[in-house]
């Protein structure tokens, strides 16, 4: 059987959903025997359970070959599948016999449902994966195991929307078993013309249901200034990044894939229903407030992070740079990002020699000078000074505003470089200092964004085109310009280069192609 995507999901769906219920419904059995009601079937209801998981393992490995190969195998999948739903079917059977033995009715009417699911997995199995119509579940008659409710933390009023009863079923019965008042309903329209009626703190929404989508839904909720505060969990069979992230960036406040972790599920739950106490207890607040203290408080709030913002960013930028990101003409540099880089790395040839035979306040005033130049040199080209570490420095092109010719940026900055440092060089042999610089250049892709902690923040790029560059400053001979294939690929028709061969780089596995940059192309 081919299957693309779409149908893929949909196989997916309707074998999840059987199997969420047989799940679900011995996990709720379970919990009931640890607290006592029906401890002598615990044994025989693990043993269901892990059938029940083994059958999940199963699907799932055959839905994860299908997503490789565009093939479900199902006569494999029918083969392997039918001991463990037998099994499944004849410890119902067993559990049943001692239900009623016990006079437990209601675990009588679960123990149907599993034995149902089952049958009806086998079924669609069978019949090529296409969902049986099986009895439904009345939301009004929902079968309950006597306990007693046990609410942990938060608890609130919770809307679940379902095509599927037994879902609901499920679902609504965890819920009240941990305090909360739960509502149900079975499609997107009648979700929506509750909400607008009764208050409701989280709703619990199924993503695949006919008429109205979950993530229509979604949509709509979002849209509805009345709504929108309201808190949602999207959940379905569907455990694909895609589906989560689309449900992220509806709005969704969470994600939680069928069939439910019960620890997870409540703390999901419980943290959303604090966030949304939080955000009314907020608002309640804000309201209260006068118009003009209100309007007040946020532009000097506004103001405020705005010049830290910018103080900031005046640490790792020039200030004409950091003034467009702080304008909006720039993203946000210190999230963390990938873009693709022109590193440039330098230092000076015979500094550790020097800053051992003269005295300190001589190494300072090299450094300062060294610096002052070098940094107006980055600001001129537009860099992004990354590191100053003694007399090496790290510059980068291309972030945070991406330029059309990063690799020429760079190259023409070395040159300047390496032009004002042969004039300083004169000065310096006058005073006996035996200094040269190397440089080293290469581009490819890095992670780059803010490291460090609150209080001490540095701006920092992350990858190996870092390394690259680092080698190949410190293989560079006084005077050179060394730079990757990259970079040559890069800026061939404007500057002259010639290669120095492969080079053995500590820190990588191949030996590199390197080139020095003798000067601008006549």
């Amino acid at each position: 059987m081919t299957t693309d995507r779409t149908t893929l999901n949909h196989l997916r769906h309707e074998l999840h959903t059987p199997l969420n219920h047989i799940i679900g419904y011995s996990e709720m059995l379970l919990e009931s025997a640890s607290e006592g009601s029906i401890v002598g079937m615990e044994p025989r209801l693990r043993e269901l359970h892990e059938y029940a998981q083994q059958l999940m393992l199963l699907v799932d490995e055959v839905l994860a070959r299908t997503r490789k190969d565009n093939e479900i195998d199902l006569r494999r999948l029918s083969t392997e599948a039918s001991g463990p739903i037998s099994s499944i079917i004849a410890v119902v059977g067993e559990l049943k016999a001692q239900a009623q033995q016990m006079a437990a009715a209601e675990v009588g009417q679960d123990l149907d449902r599993i034995a149902s699911a089952a049958h009806t997995l086998h079924t669609m199995i069978a019949d090529g994966v296409s969902a049986p119509p099986s009895a439904p579940i009345a939301d009004s008659d929902t079968a309950r195991i006597a306990v007693a409710p046990a609410p942990t933390g938060e608890t609130g009023n919770i809307l679940v929307v379902d095509d599927n009863a037994a879902n609901r079923e499920m679902l609504s019965r965890r819920l009240a078993r941990a305090g909360h008042r739960v509502q149900v309903v079975a499609n997107g329209p009648d979700a929506l013309t509750l909400l607008r009626q009764q208050p409701i703190d989280l709703v619990l929404l199924d993503v695949l249901m006919p008429e109205m989508s979950g993530y229509e839904v979604l949509q709509r909720l979002t849209a509805d200034e009345a709504l929108r505060e309201i808190p949602v969990v999207m959940i379905s069979a569907l455990d694909e990044m895609d589906s989560v992230v689309r449900c992220i960036e509806l709005g969704a406040e969470d994600y939680l894939p069928k069939p439910f972790d019960p620890v997870l599920l409540r703390a999901r739950i419980g943290a959303c229903l604090e966030k949304k106490r939080l955000r009314d207890r907020e608002a309640l607040h804000l309201q209260q407030l006068a118009e003009w203290n209100h309007k007040l408080e946020q532009r000097v709030k506004e103001q405020v992070a705005l010049l830290d913002r910018l103080g900031r960013l005046k640490r790792f930028f020039s200030p004409q740079l950091a003034e467009l990101i702080v304008a909006g003409g720039a993203d946000d540099p210190l999230a963390t990002h990938r873009r693709n880089l022109t590193v440039c790395f330098l230092d000076l040839r015979g500094f550790t020699a020097f800053a051992e035979s003269v005295e300190p306040e001589e190494v300072m005033s090299v450094l300062r000078e060294y610096h002052a130049e070098m940094g107006r040199l980055v600001m001129e080209h537009e860099g992004t000074l990354e590191r100053f570490t003694g007399d090496g420095m790290m510059v980068f092109f291309n972030d945070p505003v991406p330029v059309p010719n990063a690799a020429e940026r760079t190259v023409r900055m070395a040159l300047a470089m390496r032009k004002r440092v042969g004039d300083m060089i004169v000065s310096w042999r006058k005073m006996g200092y035996e200094l040269e610089l190397g440089v080293g250049i290469a581009q490819g892709y890095a992670t780059i964004g803010a490291i460090g902690y609150e209080g001490r923040w540095d701006y920092g790029a992350i990858g190996t085109v870092t390394n690259l560059a680092a080698r190949l400053c410190g293989e560079a001979k006084p005077g050179q310009i060394l730079v990757s294939k990259r970079v040559l690929a890069a800026t061939d028709d404007l500057f002259e280069l010639e290669s120095v061969g492969e080079l053995a780089l500590k820190g990588l596995h191949r030996p590199v192609t390197a080139y020095n940059v003798l000067g601008d192309k006549a």
